[in-house]
C-alpha cells in the first residue's frame, strides 16, 4: 500500500499541490519555512488523529483565506480524501464515502518522527505515553477508540472531583468505564512493546537496540482491579481534584541495552539513534504483522546523525521496502539516495510554496 498521489488546496503554506510518487523513498528539501514539514503533515493526516503537530482542523487552512482546506491522496487502489470547510470539523472520505478516521487506521500505517520529539526522553511523561499509544494504534487501529472514551470518562470524573461531588452512583458508574477502558489502553500498550521487543532482538550496530518498559503511576492493568483501585482511592482524589492513579500516568522507560544507561542519561546523538531504533522496529513488525511496510515521515531525520548513520538509516527503509518521506535543509544530506529516490525542492513564492520535481540532489 503505497502513496501514489497526494493533492492539496489551501492547506498550511501550499495553495495547490499535485504530486505523483512511484514507492521509491521521497527526498524533500528546500530552506527553512519554504513548506517541507507541510508536505509530510499532510501526509499524517491519512492516519488516525490530529497528524505530526496535532493541530486543530481549523489551524490548517492556509493564511489570510482560512476558508478551509482539502487533501485528497490515492493509496492502492483506494482514494482518500478529508478537508475541513469554515472552521468546521474534519471530515473523512474513502472511495467518496463518509468514513471513520480508524477506518484510515486499517487502510494504512503511517509512522512519523518530527525535531520535537528528539526530546521525549527528557521531557515529561505525557510526551512519552503520546509516543508510545501512537506505537499501540498502529498495530492496533481501535487502540485510539479505548483512549479517547478512557479520556471522557477521566474528563468527567475530574470535573465532579473538582465540584466536590460525592455522588457514589456516578463516580462508580465512571470508575467502571475507567476501568474497562483503561484496561484496553493497558493492554494495548503492553501488546506494542512485546512487538517492539520481538522485531528489536538482539540488533545493535548504527540503531541500538532500547530496551522499553512501562512505569509510572498507571495502577492495576485488569479492569476489575483498576476499577477497584479508582474507588479506594476516591477520597484521596477527591482532595486533590484530579484522578492520581492509572493509565493516564503511566510512563515509557528506555535504557540504551548495550550500556545500561537510561535513555534520558545518553548524548544527543544516542538518543536520537534510540529514537530511529524503536521506530525502526516498529516498522519491522508491522511489515511482518500486515505483509506491508508503513509509510515513514522523518522530518529534519538527519539533524542529529553523522554521515555513517545517516547512511545506514537509508540503507536500512530501502532493506524495509518502505516508502519513505523525509525532510532536510540541503540537497547534500540526500547524497547517499542519488538514484534510489525521487527529490523534491521546496521553495517559498510570492506567499505560497512551490515544489519542483527533480531528478537528483544535485
Amino acid at each position: 500500500m503505497i502513496v501514489s498521489g497526494l493533492w492539496l488546496s489551501h492547506f498550511r503554506s501550499h495553495l495547490r499541490a499535485d504530486l505523483a510518487f512511484d514507492g521509491r523513498p521521497v527526498a524533500i528539501f528546500g530552506p527553512n519555512g519554504a513548506g517541507k514539514t507541510n508536505v509530510l503533515e499532510a501526509l499524517s493526516l491519512l492516519s488516525p488523529g490530529r497528524g505530526l503537530r496535532r493541530a486543530g482542523a481549523e489551524e490548517l487552512a492556509r493564511r489570510p483565506e482560512a476558508i478551509g482546506w482539502k487533501l485528497r491522496a490515492t493509496l492502492g487502489d483506494h482514494e482518500v480524501e478529508t478537508f475541513a470547510e469554515g472552521g468546521g470539523p474534519r471530515v473523512v472520505r474513502l472511495d467518496g464515502k463518509p468514513a471513520t478516521q480508524v477506518a484510515l487506521g486499517r487502510l494504512v500505517r503511517v509512522l512519523w518522527l518530527t525535531p520535537a520529539m528528539d526530546r521525549l526522553w527528557t521531557d515529561a511523561p505525557e510526551g512519552r505515553r503520546r509516543f508510545l499509544d501512537r506505537i499501540a494504534l498502529s498495530f492496533r487501529p481501535g487502540h485510539g477508540d479505548a483512549a479517547l472514551a478512557y479520556e471522557r470518562a477521566m474528563r468527567e470524573r475530574n470535573r465532579l472531583l473538582r465540584d466536590g461531588v460525592g455522588d457514589a452512583g456516578w463516580h462508580a458508574a465512571l470508575e467502571a468505564q475507567m476501568g474497562r477502558h483503561g484496561a484496553e489502553l493497558a493492554a494495548g500498550r503492553r501488546h506494542a512493546l512485546a512487538r517492539l521487543a520481538e522485531a528489536m532482538g538482539a540488533a545493535e550496530g548504527a540503531f541500538p537496540a532500547a530496551d522499553l518498559a512501562l512505569g509510572g503511576e498507571g495502577g492495576p492493568e485488569d479492569a476489575d482491579a483498576l476499577t477497584a483501585a479508582l474507588a479506594a482511592g476516591r477520597g484521596r482524589d477527591l482532595a486533590a481534584g484530579r484522578t492520581l492513579t492509572g493509565p493516564h500516568r503511566a510512563d515509557l522507560l528506555a535504557r540504551y541495552r548495550a550500556k545500561g544507561i537510561a535513555a534520558a542519561l545518553c548524548s544527543t546523538g544516542e538518543q536520537k539513534a534510540l529514537l530511529l531504533s524503536v521506530l525502526l522496529a516498529n516498522a519491522r513488525a508491522l511489515a511482518a504483522d500486515t505483509g506491508t511496510p508503513p509509510v515513514l515521515l522523518l522530518d529534519e531525520v538527519a539533524a542529529h546523525l553523522d554521515a555513517g548513520r545517516r547512511a545506514a538509516l537509508y540503507a536500512e527503509v530501502r532493506a524495509l521496502g518502505a516508502q519513505a518521506f523525509l525532510t532536510g535543509s540541503g540537497p547534500d544530506l540526500f547524497a547517499e539516495l542519488a538514484g534510489q529516490a525521487q527529490f523534491l525542492a521546496v521553495a517559498e513564492a510570492g506567499g505560497a510554496s512551490r515544489i519542483e520535481v527533480r531528478e537528483g540532489p544535485g
